[in-house]
């Protein structure tokens, strides 16, 4: 794959694999590929030559396919490792709830995941996150002539609140005494509030900066809460595998040093906010549980 595809990044590939599609995500420091599994400082891979990234599309800024190329602020910062291990990134579209588990890295499909996850203490329990790289809030969005002016108002008024399935915003709404509606993806989340089957959405606040980056969004819809859930998104990769996380979080230290993690932030974020860019090198697990 390698000399038929150089450095044509996340071009879209049919896989036999029963999980989903799988998408080139990164080009190698070389043009020539290697029989090892072994990348530079001893990291295990588990195919040679590539790193394989699980994430959930489409997640968009953190990673959704654009113009046929599966990119985002998750997936540049990947590149960054995988550059430095001397391979290739490689994403795997799989199902969020495998995320919880762990399914993929323990039956070695992917080395790590990568879908803007929020660090909980459950999800420790079967997976090792690296140091936190985001610090998330939930937004909720309605519809501008909906008279709904925040999240204690959509239960005032009786109005339906929707969700993406197994996320800390539908774990967050549950808390408050919610019935959400759920829906599989944030694309989904979108159409389902577009549509009128719910009246308000609740999701990681980027998200929704990027959908409102859309005139047609901005012109219909509108933030009426930005709640601080004290979430930090994190990497993950099988529990034990140390050397990988020690290369993704030197990765991330690097790349906050030399200005790298700004570029990539505003890139896909917006205007860098230096409080998000999680410095702790570790974080305390979410109350809450994308």
């Amino acid at each position: 794959m390698n000399t038929l595809l150089g450095c044509r990044a996340r071009v879209l590939v049919a896989t036999a694999a029963s999980a989903g599609l799988l998408l080139v995500a990164g080009c190698s420091s070389s043009g020539s590929g290697s029989s090892s599994k072994t990348a530079s400082g001893g990291v295990e891979l588990v195919k040679a030559g590539q790193l394989t990234t699980c994430t959930h599309l489409p997640y968009p800024p953190f990673q959704s396919e654009i113009d046929g190329k599966v990119q985002g602020f998750d997936v540049s910062l990947i590149d960054l490792v995988a550059k430095n291990l001397g391979v290739k990134q490689q994403i795997l579209d799989t199902p969020f709830e495998n995320f919880k588990t762990g399914a993929f890295l323990n039956s070695g499909q992917c080395d790590l995941a990568a879908a803007g996850m929020t660090i909980t203490a459950e999800r420790k329990k079967h997976v090792d996150f690296s140091d936190p790289y985001f610090d998330a809030t939930q937004g909720v969005l309605v519809a501008k002539d909906s008279g709904i002016t925040s999240l204690a108002d959509v239960k005032a008024k009786g109005k339906k609140l929707g969700a993406q399935a197994q996320t800390t915003g539908e774990d967050y709404a549950r808390s408050k005494g919610f019935d959400p509606v759920s829906f599989a993806s944030s694309d989904a989340v979108l159409n389902g509030l577009r549509t009128g089957q719910v009246q308000a959405v609740i999701i990681d606040y980027p998200v929704v900066q990027g959908w409102l980056k859309d005139k047609a969004n901005a012109d219909a819809f509108q933030v009426v809460d930005n709640i601080n859930t004290g979430e930090q998104y994190g990497f993950t990769v099988k529990k034990g595998n140390t050397k990988l996380l020690d290369a993704i979080n030197t990765a991330l230290k690097d790349a906050k040093a030399d200005g790298t993690y700004k570029k990539i932030y505003e890139k896909w974020i917006g205007p860098y906010d230096a409080s998000a860019a999680s410095p702790a090198a570790s974080a305390s697990p979410s109350p809450a549980s994308s």
